[in-house]
C-alpha cells in the first residue's frame, strides 16, 4: 500500500469524464488500522475541477498530527506511547459529474511518515524499503548500543553479528499499532548508552573505580560488527565500527532522517561551549529629592536572557557519511543527549560543504548546534 511521507508533498488527484467537482474527507488517528469508514474526519476539502481534474495536496494537513518529539527513549513494539513518528490515514473521495454525485470511495489504513523524498525521486515519493538508513556502515561509540531502525511492516529479519557469530535476532511483529511500525532494534537497554547509565536505569549505584575504568576498556557489552537486515527490497548488510575516545567527551545527536525515523550520529573529538546575551534597555530618574544615589543604574536592563551554542567535530568518518550529514542538515527535529538529558537543539551551519577521500584524504565535519530553548526559564 503507498505510503505518505508527510514533508513531501502527496497528491490525490481525481480525473474522470464530466467531473464539476470533488471532496475529500481525511481522518488521522493513532492505534491500530480502521477497518471501515469513521466519522468526524478533521478536514473535509471541495474542489471544482478544471479540465475534468481535481488535485488535492494532504501531506502537509496530516504533518501537523505527527507528535516527532524524543525523549531519549527510542519506541519499540511493545506500545510506544508519545515519542513516535507515524499516523494511520482514511481518507474518502467523493466526486460530482454533470450526471450526478457518485458513491464515495474510500482509502483505509495509509501509513504516513515523518520523512520526505528528493526532488529527484519525482511526486509522492514512497520509500519503500526495510531498512530506514541510507547508510551501510555505522560509527558508534565503543560500549554504546547500536540502534538499526526498520519497517515492521516491509522488513522480514534482522540479524547482529560478532566476529561472524550470531548474538542477536529479531522478527516483525504483528498486529501493531501505527506508532509501533518503526521499530528499533538494538542491543541495549532502554536507550542506556553506557554501562553507566544501564546500572542507574537497573536502578543500581554505579561506582567508577580503576577496575571499573579496565574492564570497559577491555570489554565491550553486547558487541556487535555486522547487522543484516533482510526486507522486501533485498538483503542490506551493515558494517558497525566501534570508536574508542579517550581524549574528548563524545555526544550523541539525534535527528529524524528522510524516512522518518530517529536516527544518532555520534561526534567524537573537540566541542565548545558558548553563549550569546541578548537584552534591553532604557534610561530610568534616579532623581529623588534633588538627589540621587550612585549605587543605582541610571541605565536599567530589562528582559536578560542568552542562548548556548555548541561547536561539535565528528573525528575521522567514511565518504558514505555524507548522505547522513545531508539529511541531518536537511532535520526540522534534532536532539542532543548532553549531561544526562535530551535536549532539543537546531542546526545553526547554513553550508555544508561534502567532503570526499580523494580530495580531503580524512574526512572530518565541524557543526554548530544552537540549544533550542532561552538559557534562563521563561516558559509561561
Amino acid at each position: 500500500m503507498s505510503k505518505i511521507n508527510v514533508r513531501s508533498p502527496y497528491f490525490i488527484n481525481i480525473q474522470e469524464t464530466n467531473l464539476v467537482s470533488a471532496k475529500i474527507e481525511i481522518i488521522i488517528y493513532k492505534g491500530a488500522a480502521n477497518t471501515t469508514w469513521g466519522f468526524n474526519p478533521q478536514y473535509t476539502l471541495v474542489s471544482t475541477a478544471i479540465n475534468e481534474s481535481v488535485t488535492f495536496e494532504i501531506a502537509e494537513l496530516i504533518k501537523d498530527y505527527i507528535p516527532a518529539a524524543f525523549n531519549g527513549v527510542y519506541p519499540n513494539d511493545l506500545d510506544a506511547t508519545e515519542d513516535y513518528t507515524t499516523m494511520y490515514v482514511d481518507y474518502r473521495v467523493t466526486e460530482t459529474l454533470s450526471t450526478g454525485v457518485q458513491s464515495p470511495v474510500v482509502t483505509l489504513g495509509l501509513r504516513a511518515f515523518y520523512g520526505y523524498g528528493y526532488f529527484e525521486e519525482g511526486a509522492n515519493p514512497q520509500l519503500l524499503q526495510g531498512y530506514l538508513q541510507s547508510n551501510t556502515t555505522i560509527l558508534k561509540l565503543h560500549d554504546a548500543p547500536i540502534r538499526i531502525p526498520v519497517d515492521n511492516e516491509n522488513t522480514n529479519s534482522v540479524a547482529f553479528l560478532y566476529q561472524g557469530q550470531q548474538v542477536y535476532s529479531w522478527l516483525p511483529s504483528t498486529g501493531l499499532k501505527i506508532q509501533d511500525q518503526v521499530v528499533y532494534v538494538s542491543n541495549g537497554v532502554n536507550g542506556a548508552d553506557s554501562f553507566e547509565e544501564r546500572v542507574e536505569l537497573d536502578g543500581g549505584t554505579f561506582e567508577d573505580n580503576a577496575c571499573i575504568d579496565q574492564f570497559e576498556e577491555d570489554f565491550e557489552l553486547h558487541p556487535v560488527d555486522t547487522v543484516y537486515v533482510s526486507a522486501v527490497d533485498g538483503l542490506t548488510i551493515i558494517k558497525v565500527d566501534n570508536i574508542e575516545e579517550c581524549k574528548y567527551t563524545p555526544y550523541k545527536v539525534t535527528f529524524i532522517n528522510k524516512f522518518g525515523a530517529y536516527q544518532d550520529i555520534w561526534f567524537f573529538k573537540r566541542s565548545n561551549l558558548s553563549m550569546t546575551k541578548k537584552d534591553e534597555m532604557f534610561k530610568s530618574n534616579i532623581i529623588n529629592n534633588g538627589s540621587y544615589n550612585t549605587y543605582q543604574h541610571q541605565y536599567e536592563t530589562f528582559h536578560v536572557n542568552g542562548k548556548e551554542t555548541l561547536s561539535l567535530n565528528t573525528g575521522f568518518y567514511p565518504e558514505s557519511y555524507n548522505e547522513v550529514f545531508r539529511q541531518m542538515s536537511l532535520s526540522d527535529k534534532i536532539w542532543i543527549e548532553y549531561n544526562e538529558k535530551t535536549l532539543p537543539v537546531r542546526l545553526t551551519s547554513s553550508n555544508l560543504s561534502f567532503k570526499t577521500r580523494l580530495d580531503d584524504k580524512l574526512i572530518n565535519y565541524t557543526i554548530e548546534l544552537e540549544f533550542a530553548f532561552d538559557k534562563i526559564n521563561n516558559v509561561r
